[in-house]
């Protein structure tokens, strides 16, 4: 018998002859094919070391409406069905052509500021359509499409052609677009979510307009989309909004539907609001002090710590006691945030996280670090991001791994399973999850590769 190191010799020795008749064989080929032949076969190409990481979309969710980005789903080849829904994270090939900077989830489309070398066009979009929420496109005169199966451009009406789109944000039936120097809406404005005065009459044809949002003297720096109101932040922490406010959600002190973009004040003036959340109809702001602040709809206890009304409509400061927190998201009917220990709580009605026998919360509850992958041989890991749904949340751990929670609405959560998820639970992205975007039923993950 040979001894441990001769085996290991001997096989390397054959491997290597192996190789070198491989690539003997494959010369001898080459020389046969026609050059031609030659040009067109397939090259094939291994990572190493050096292989520079590249950005890369996910997707999973309900597909019948375009959201997913993919033709094939909506309209598949002869004797197959549609794809109903995507219940694994599926790769976007749109993502490996362009630059994704940003991405947003709307009620069935979905919308990604995005660039690419070969073009001038920063913002695409895909899926319902309806109120032209994703742009005028047409397959025939006065014939618009209202289902788009692919990402299409979105062409804004910039004063700068080399202005690109950085940030987006969809509601209901409308999306907010933040080019480098301005704003601009499209869509629904039935409640003046696309900061259009309402003086402004339009006729149905005009609907398809994209319109630039004004009043501001400030530059902007984020964009949040609720149901059917929107939130601009400032780079000084400032907030504007308009939109529908029946329960008090643009947090101007008033129920009626706002149309043009008016300063928040309340318990958030003077502070520097750093981060913003709101899915539906509650609204809540976290400061650079770690303060949390929150207006709007509180039928299900979401303002519970500092109000019995269900409703609020001015800012007010929610006493939590959890510590300095620094990221908040406002779901339909719950809530949770994200404090600088990395700790994650949630509060309301629905399903929280902390299993099928918890569905209500009015203060606050700590769910456990080791759901988000915090053990024995991961013991720094802990949530770093935070985002939701109506029904639903999504986390990120300084690992860049996903988590989610909640009502799997047609396999939202992209867990392999039709089940709803009572607790986090690790969704199998292929790259390390950089942003997340909840929409109504369907989500949207910006990744980086491994390698």
């Amino acid at each position: 018998m040979l001894p441990k190191e001769s085996h290991s010799t001997l096989l390397k020795l054959c491997f290597q002859q192996h190789l070198q008749s491989q690539i003997r064989s494959f010369a001898k080929l080459v020389k046969k094919q026609d050059p031609d032949e030659v040009k067109n076969m397939p090259i094939f190409q291994y990572a190493t070391e050096n292989t520079k990481r590249t950005k890369r979309v996910y997707m999973w969710g309900n597909a019948l409406f375009g959201a997913l980005g993919h033709a094939s789903f909506i309209k598949p080849m002869k004797h197959m069905k549609p794809k109903e829904s995507m219940k694994y994270p599926w790769r976007m090939p749109f993502a490996d052509f362009h630059n994704v900077r940003d991405i947003a989830c709307g009620y069935g489309f979905t919308v990604f500021a995005a660039t690419n070398p070969e073009n001038d066009y920063s913002v695409f979009g895909t899926g319902s359509n309806s109120d032209f929420q994703i742009g005028y496109h047409c397959i025939k005169k006065d014939r618009p499409l209202q289902i788009i199966a692919e990402p299409l451009p979105i062409i804004l009406p910039v004063f700068n052609l080399s202005s690109k789109a950085v940030k987006v944000g969809c509601g209901r039936a409308h999306t907010i677009i933040l080019t480098e120097k301005e704003v601009f809406s499209l869509g629904s404005n039935s409640y003046g979510q696309c900061g259009v005065p309402e003086d402004v009459k339009k006729e149905k044809s005009e609907l398809k307009c994209i319109s630039r949002i004004e009043g501001i003297s400030e530059d902007i720096s984020e964009v949040i989309c609720g149901q059917d109101h929107t939130l601009l932040l400032t780079p000084t922490g400032k907030v504007y909004s308009f939109g529908w406010s029946a329960d008090g959600q643009t947090g101007l002190g008033h129920y009626n539907n706002q149309f043009i973009p008016e300063l928040v004040k309340g318990d958030i003036e003077g502070e520097k609001i750093v981060n913003i959340s709101s899915a539906a109809d509650c609204v809540l702001a976290v400061s650079d002090k770690g303060d949390v602040f929150g207006w709007g709809n509180s039928e299900y206890h979401q303002l519970n710590s500092i109000t019995d009304k269900q409703q609020i409509n001015i800012p007010r400061k929610l006493n939590l006691n959890i510590g300095k927190v620094t990221q908040v998201a406002a779901g339909g009917t719950m809530c949770a945030v994200l404090n600088e220990k990395g700790n994650v709580y949630t509060w309301g009605y629905g399903i929280l996280g902390q299993g099928p026998a918890v569905t209500s919360s009015k203060i606050p509850l700590l769910l456990p670090e080791p759901l988000f992958g915090c053990n024995e041989f991961n013991p720094d890991a802990k949530v770093t991001k935070l985002a939701c749904g109506l029904t639903h949340f999504a986390a990120v751990n300084n690992k860049f791994h996903l988590y989610m929670w909640g009502r799997n609405r047609d396999d939202c959560l992209g867990l392999g399973k039709h089940k709803d998820q009572f607790f986090p639970f690790k969704v199998a992205v292929p790259a390390e999850v950089l942003k997340v975007s909840c929409g109504v039923d369907h989500t949207a993950v910006i990744c980086q590769s491994f390698s």
